[in-house]
């Protein structure tokens, strides 16, 4: 039989728990002649009853294991955590909201056993997703794979499965600032993919705020893509040749040739309208600069990714 760990990050879905674990349980038994199954929970600091509920299921089931963090780390960081420690032949990875349908678990497993390694969820609908996120959505994926040098599909959700040797990979990577779903896709490996609708949640706010997404947004510019760097230097290359030539045109025309156009222009503003500009486009440059550093900030100062207070694998 092989074995299959279902993880699911939870933070603050205390009512959420036991009804996940009802419905695998449901999924479970008529698959439970060929596969042999784990759910991994893993509390990411949730300030509700969360862990007590996981505790009181591994009490009763021997199969629930679980990953208590010291605090609210993130799910990106909770997913990497249970990825690390996960047992089996393959993970599936699995909201803890129920959005994510988990009937769709043994079409999962069928592309896993015709070969393909990564096996990704594809959202073709979210009700619940409101109008600000989808356009938000929609730039990200569009600016994304511009810049990066590995394409993500739209849409692609962390509803996956990972084979064994995809999970070992993953687990060598050591950067902090990470969007998961898109160092799977930096991997590579032999992928299928399930597109289905999301479900409503049933209980509790989705941990992801507005501000949240943006941030990881941009974490994943920059850790996925070196262009808004070389961005900021060839801008600065563009900027000094187009002030230059304009200076230089403004200087013959007023001093020179007395041009009509050229000889509107006071030594005043000319100067006013240089230095806002410039001083624009290095204001722009060291943001975009900032951002690198504290990349490498992160991750030369080697803090671990993440505490765990306790564990039951």
């Amino acid at each position: 039989m092989k074995s299959i760990s279902i993880i699911i990050p939870a933070h603050n879905e205390e009512k959420n728990v036991p009804l996940i674990h009802k419905e695998l349980q449901k999924v479970f038994r008529p698959l439970a002649d060929r596969y042999f199954f784990n759910i991994f929970f893993v509390n990411d600091g949730s300030t509700d009853g969360t862990m007590a509920e996981i505790e009181k299921l591994a009490a009763s089931d021997q199969n629930v294991k679980y990953i208590d963090f010291s605090r609210n780390f993130g799910k990106e960081l909770a997913t990497t955590a249970a990825l690390n420690n996960c047992p089996g032949d393959a993970c599936i990875m699995l909201d803890a909201d129920l959005q994510h349908p988990i009937e769709l678990i043994p079409k999962f497993l069928k592309k896993w056993e015709e070969g393909c390694e990564v096996v990704v969820g594809i959202r073709k609908n979210n009700k619940s997703v409101g109008v600000l996120k989808k356009i938000g959505s929609k730039l990200f994926y569009k600016i994304i794979n511009q810049i990066a040098e590995v394409k993500t599909i739209p849409n692609a959700t962390d509803f996956r499965l990972l084979d064994r040797v995809v999970i070992d990979e993953f687990s060598r990577f050591t950067e902090t600032n990470r969007m998961t779903r898109a160092l799977i896709d930096w991997l590579g490996f032999k992928r299928g993919y399930i597109h289905f609708d999301a479900n409503d949640r049933i209980y509790g706010d989705a941990s992801y705020s507005f501000w949240k997404l943006f941030k990881l947004a941009l974490n994943s510019f920059v850790s996925l893509s070196l262009l808004p760097l070389k961005l900021a230097g060839n801008l600065g290359i563009l900027i000094t040749l187009v002030s230059g030539l304009a200076g230089f045109y403004i200087f013959l025309g007023k001093y020179l040739f007395h041009w009509r156009f050229a000889s509107t222009f006071s030594d005043s503003e000319n100067l006013a309208i240089l230095i806002l500009f410039l001083v624009g486009i290095i204001l722009m440059s060291v943001g975009l600069l900032a951002l690198y550093i504290a990349n490498i900030h992160n991750e030369v100062i080697n803090r671990p990714m993440y505490v765990i207070r306790k564990k039951r694998i």
